[in-house]
């Protein structure tokens, strides 16, 4: 059975407290169901696909601002890099948010990848083996300090011996979120995740980004590593897609167009999950058809005010 659809924004005016309120309500208003920032370090404006705005914004601060001036809308940071963080003090965090929120913190996660951002902070990041390892015994731990309120973990890179964290989250279980590309973080995912989302992001010398992930038939693959991991709590977690292009309307670009942005083959770009564009009934057939597939029905865009009518439009089904 098909879970219903649910829209997610990422981004805005974070570091200004009074336009992000207007933000987090004019978001709200259009019918998404949650906020997130995300967890970078500095700016590299000749990087390509680089982030607007203050890249090293805190990803939690401006979830309470949001969170403050909305009635309902969920929050969340998408997604933390996990090598930045100390992992119990990552939970204390984590349940202070929840708490300060009214119990709407999704904590979304991931392995961290950018050699440049760690590199500007003076913090070697690790080998991609040795940083999953890491991330499999931070999601051990968190998910013990912020169910139960104690852990203890003597790990390789994780060591935690804590009694009690001190501070509880509103909710009695937080969701995670937890974003990747790679059979190893999928396979955590299985374990551990909420809500898993297919990024579609591969990444090469110095962790930088590109879209080799994009193509459907990868993310087909990568579901049913999520299904093979996950087993007989498959049905619980939900799927999600990071969209990383969207243009809905009659000045929407073609597929060759966007093929040359993203040095994809046209074909893939037309069918990926990661770029959703055209008129308006073809977004929505598209992302319904995404659904059928591969089960995909969170999407978290960019554009709130351009992919409005989408949200509308599939408002309730």
């Amino acid at each position: 059975m098909n879970r219903p659809f649910r829209f997610a924004v990422q981004g805005g005016p974070l570091d200004d407290a009074a336009r992000l309120a207007d933000h987090a309500r004019r978001v709200e208003a259009l019918g998404y169901q949650e906020l997130y920032t995300y967890d970078h370090v500095g700016a590299d404006p000749d990087r390509e696909g680089a982030r607007e705005g203050p890249g090293s914004i805190d990803p939690f601060a401006p979830l309470v601002v949001a969170a403050t001036a909305t009635d309902r809308l969920r929050v969340g940071p998408l997604v933390i890099n996990n090598e930045l963080h100390n992992t119990a003090l990552l939970a204390r965090t984590a349940a202070t948010v929840d708490r300060l929120t009214g119990g709407r913190l999704v904590l979304g996660l991931g392995t961290g990848y950018d050699e440049a951002e760690h590199d500007w902070i003076g913090s070697p990041i690790r080998r991609p083996g040795p940083r999953v390892d890491r991330f499999a015994e931070s999601l051990e731990v968190l998910r013990s300090l912020l169910d139960d309120g104690a852990a203890e973990l003597d790990g390789e890179h994780v060591r935690v011996h804590l009694a009690d964290l001190g501070v509880r989250p509103v909710n009695d279980h937080v969701p995670f979120l937890i974003g990747g590309h790679g059979r190893r973080v999928v396979s955590l995912a299985g374990r551990f995740a909420d809500i898993f989302q297919f990024t579609g992001l591969v990444h090469g010398e110095g962790g930088k980004p590109s879209g080799g992930g994009f193509a459907l038939d990868q993310v087909v693959e990568r579901a049913g590593w999520l299904s093979e991991a996950a087993g007989p709590r498959d049905s619980d977690i939900e799927r999600s897609a990071l969209v990383q292009f969207t243009a809905v309307g009659p000045d929407a670009p073609a597929a060759a167009e966007l093929s040359e942005r993203f040095r994809l083959d046209a074909e893939v770009i037309e069918h990926t999950p990661f770029a959703l564009f055209g008129s308006l009934e073809q977004v929505v057939d598209e992302i319904e058809r995404l659904r059928e597939h591969v089960g995909i029905s969170h999407f978290v865009v960019r554009d709130a005010e351009g992919f409005a009518p989408v949200v509308e439009a599939l408002a309730g089904r």
